[in-house]
């Protein structure tokens, strides 16, 4: 791949380089602990002040700087007027530069990571690396855009309005999915999920004229987006029991993952999956039909569906020492996917069902009530236990009753007789989370403690 000079990328930020034009970083970071060698290092003016950090990041290794003003250093800078500004314009240039022929945006309330991967798989297409989905991390990966690709899956994630507007601007679409629409960061928005449903139906404005995007059908958010007059450019496509594409004959087998036939207008073949829930054979099926819709085979759709593995924090399953299973679905949590990762537990081998729950965030007045009642549909479905944790611990309690224990730190809930540690041999449990309670330390102490027999799918 070849990547820019700095004098190319001077050019591009209208900047003023100082230094030799002819270095060419390797990489970009705006976070100074995980610059690497010969990587380009951005210093944002956020909650903190990144040029503080440039000291750090020339130790580590930064090849070069962007900067706001000229700064005593030795490494060549380009000095810009606003460097989170310049990140975006360098990752919307190069991607007009190298601009596929399918361009696919991916959002949702849930499961946007995870569906970027089957799409990934399925139209054999470059994909925003992790979770850089955001103002910030999807221009610098962008920055990077490779040449002589044909298809590109790009996850657009929002906590505000106009975000994913943005995200859209620095790379048009031609196709795109919503995964569903939820209660995730709806303390942002005063007006409720409809506000929600608003930001997320810009990557649908954001589509080309004469694209097309996916819904699950039974998503009345979504259903509201696809009649808006500001998405009548482009043609809604949804998935479900009484649109022209439908999931058919689903059985779920358990660790083996998930069985469907996935029926089209020209289309209709057997998909397995090897993650587990049905909420995966949705975004799963979602992937499929605008897969399909670019142009891609059944061959290909089928077998990029296969292919799919469960990452750490997004549905991997882990068998434990004396009988039992881990659901790890530790990365995130929302109401929504909190039920359906449940749902997905039930279908594992074993004995109680055990839930252990960081508190969700970004709920705004609604927490309470969202929080007891995630803890009474637990209850619902048949949970025998749960251990949870955080701010919002005990209304999940309280929604769940008799057998359920709160915590209000990881600390306690580890430490305390009646906390991970009495958790009975061979349970399933699922770990469950947001990202800012890390409820994967709940996933590493429970594996450590079956360490030495513990074995993962």
């Amino acid at each position: 791949m070849s990547l820019w000079n700095l004098g190319k990328i001077s050019e591009i930020l209208a900047g003023n380089l100082l230094g030799d034009p002819t270095v060419t970083p390797k990489g970009i970071s705006f976070n100074s602990k995980q610059i690497q060698n010969q990587e380009c290092f951005v210093a944002l003016r956020a909650n903190r002040d990144g040029h503080d950090f440039i000291p750090d990041a020339l130790h580590r290794g930064a090849s070069c700087l962007i900067v706001d003003h000229v700064t005593n250093c030795e490494v060549p800078q380009i000095i810009v007027k606003n460097t989170t500004e310049s990140i975006q314009i360098w990752g919307q240039r190069r991607f007009e530069t190298f601009r596929p022929s399918r361009v696919f945006g991916v959002t949702g309330s849930a499961g946007k990571t995870t569906t970027k991967e089957f799409l990934s798989a399925m139209a054999n297409a470059w994909k925003t690396p992790g979770n850089f989905n955001n103002t910030l991390g999807l221009p610098m990966s962008l920055a990077l855009f490779p040449e002589n690709v044909q298809s590109a899956v790009l996850e657009m994630g929002m906590s505000t309005p106009g975000e994913i507007k943005r995200l859209t601007e620095i790379a048009p679409l031609d196709f795109g999915i919503l995964t569903g629409i939820g209660h995730a960061h709806i303390e942002n928005f005063p007006d409720g999920i409809r506000g929600i449903a608003r930001a997320k139906g810009e990557l649908v404005e954001g589509i080309q004229s004469g694209g097309s995007w996916v819904f699950p059908e039974d998503d009345e958010h979504c259903q509201w987006v696809a009649v808006q007059t500001w998405a009548k450019h482009c043609q809604s496509l949804p998935v479900g029991p009484t649109s022209p594409r439908q999931i058919l004959n689903h059985e779920s087998k358990g660790l083996l993952g998930e069985f469907f036939v996935y029926k089209g207008p020209h289309h209709q073949f057997p998909v397995h999956i090897q993650l587990k829930g049905r909420h995966h054979v949705i975004n799963a099926a979602l992937a499929i039909a605008i897969a399909l819709e670019s142009g891609s085979s059944e061959q290909q759709v089928a077998s990029g569906a296969l292919a799919l593995i469960p990452e750490a924090g997004r549905g991997r399953v882990h068998h434990l020492a004396h009988g039992g299973h881990l659901l790890d679905e530790s990365y995130n949590a929302s109401p929504e996917s909190i039920i359906a990762t449940a749902h997905s537990l039930k279908g594992l081998p074993g004995g109680e069902l055990v839930a252990v729950l960081g508190s969700m965030r970004e709920l705004g007045q609604s927490a309470t009530q969202q929080h007891e009642a995630v803890g009474l549909r637990l209850r619902e479905l048949g949970f025998n236990r749960l251990l949870c944790y955080g701010d919002f611990a005990t209304y999940l309690s309280n929604g769940f009753g008799n057998g359920s224990t709160s915590f209000p730190s990881f600390e306690e809930l580890k430490d305390a007789a009646d906390g991970l540690s009495s958790i009975p041999v061979g349970c399933r449990i699922l770990v469950k989370g947001s990202r800012y309670w890390k409820s994967e330390l709940a996933v590493e102490w429970i594996l450590n403690s079956n360490q030495n027999t513990m074995k993962s799918s």
